[in-house]
């Protein structure tokens, strides 16, 4: 079984081959945390994630790498706001960061490197760009990429001098294009770190470079397959690339891989257009699984276009799959079935093609629910369809939930225990043939929100 993945730079899908057979390794560009996490951090998280389990379910055994930019201007610049140290702003965003990533069942990576921990490794890539002539000093300590030293910037992005903006206006910079390595402390309130440069900070562009080297390091590209949102393609990615070439003499990565924008009303999701729509807000209203399932709808190289009813949407499709789960509660597990397992690799293997594996799954969950109705007794087939929807979870995040936790989202501990008090109470009247208080208890239990369901098993219950 093959597995394809299209190569941002190239544009083409092609086979994915790993420069180690033993090891696939991966880069993917994580937060700079000064804010809470929006629905793009939340997009691209789950690309990756899916990514990931793809590569370990095709037998891989994958280093991923996720680093943590917690250096920046938008970090300095909030700091000032808040009056917060850089360690106090950065731990607190960090923490945010890492339990909305837990709620969408993301997987962590194996090494997350943050910013501020890799100094010395930044300040020995700028040190031997400099010694190469890549990279030069201006009076007040800054140092730049010399652009024109390096032939085949804007190989990455197919970007041209004309199309490069001049971010930062300087009149000792050599190029239009040549951009900040690092960046002088000019007085003792700001934040800086001593380095054999002197002391002061990294550019952002520096820290990816110097990381992947540091925790990858291939002989021939520095990792297999570098990953993030497509608004890093450029300029982020493409300096990066033109450091590692011009200072380890090697191509920064193998594949390059981009997820699209989230959009809402059409929008690129843009803190500056008034549109941002944090995690933190989606999760309190949605379950985790129901976030990550509607982001991972769309093809993770295309645009995503945010709005409810196509959550809701989305929400239907993943409760089929919780109600056949639930249908076989307690429900031991045998083998996945082996054409099952075949036909979603197959589909994740080419380029992740979502649409065609969540097709299979729903496939899945309406034969099985036939053949269930069919043969209700036949205990091999159940464990069958139990094992199914693990490998499910395994491969795409999905489906590993408690059923009935799963359809009790968003009742707390206090209302749970409320609604079991009323459960019992209900039981008890039935049991008297106190049928009119039954009734009663149940519409109590309606008006909370909650619906009822008696069972051979007892009374269950989840959110209406």
């Amino acid at each position: 079984m093959k597995l394809f993945l299209t190569d941002s730079r190239t544009k083409q899908k092609t086979e994915f081959i790993p420069q180690n057979k033993e090891e696939v390794t991966m880069y993917v560009c994580g937060p700079t945390v000064y804010d809470d996490a929006h629905l793009g951090h939340g997009r691209s998280s789950i690309a990756f994630d899916l990514l990931y389990r793809t590569l370990k379910a095709f037998g891989y055994k994958v280093k991923y790498v996720k680093n943590i930019t917690d250096v920046d201007d938008k970090i300095l610049k909030k700091m000032k706001e808040t009056g917060q140290t850089l360690k106090e702003l950065t731990e607190f965003y960090i923490d945010r960061y890492n339990k909305d990533m837990k709620a969408l069942n993301v997987l962590d990576s194996d090494i997350s490197p943050k910013a501020t921990e890799n100094i010395n490794q930044m300040a020995d890539l700028i040190q031997d760009l400099i010694d190469k002539g890549s990279a030069y000093q201006i009076s007040n300590g800054d140092v730049y990429f010399n652009v024109s030293t390096d032939e085949a910037y804007g190989s990455l992005s197919k970007q041209t001098q004309d199309d490069v903006q001049n971010r930062i206006t300087n009149s000792e910079k050599k190029d239009s294009r040549d951009f900040v390595l690092w960046k002088a402390e000019e007085n003792k309130e700001e934040v800086g770190f001593d380095s054999t440069l002197g002391r002061g900070r990294p550019g952002w562009h520096i820290e990816c470079s110097a990381m992947v080297n540091e925790f990858l390091g291939g002989d021939e590209f520095l990792c297999d397959i570098h990953g993030g949102g497509e608004d890093l393609f450029f300029p982020h990615h493409e300096n990066e690339a033109t450091q590692c070439r011009c200072g380890y003499g090697k191509e920064i990565s193998k594949y390059w891989l981009h997820n699209g924008f989230v959009k809402i009303d059409g929008e690129k999701m843009s803190k500056s257009l008034g549109n941002s729509f944090f995690l933190k807000d989606a999760l309190k209203v949605y379950g985790g699984e129901v976030i990550r399932f509607f982001l991972m709808n769309v093809h993770y190289r295309n645009d995503f276009n945010f709005n409810e009813e196509d959550l809701l949407a989305s929400k239907k499709r993943l409760d089929r799959l919780y109600r056949l789960k639930k249908s076989l509660y307690g429900v031991g597990t045998s083998a996945v079935n082996k054409k099952f397992k075949e036909d979603l690799l197959n589909a994740m293997g080419d380029d992740l093609n979502i649409s065609v594996a969540l097709s299979n799954i729903d496939n899945f969950v309406t034969s099985s629910n036939e053949k269930i109705n069919e043969d209700s007794k036949n205990k091999g087939l159940k464990k069958e369809i139990i094992s199914n929807i693990n490998f499910i979870e395994l491969l795409l995040g999905v489906g590993g939930m408690d059923s009935y936790e799963y359809f009790q989202f968003g009742i707390d501990k206090e209302e749970k225990e409320k609604i079991e008090d009323l459960i019992i109470k209900r039981s008890e009247a039935k049991k008297n043939k106190n049928f009119e208080k039954a009734d009663k208890i149940r519409e109590e239990i309606s008006k909370i929100g909650v619906t009822i369901m008696d069972t051979p098993n007892g009374t269950v219950w989840e959110k209406a």
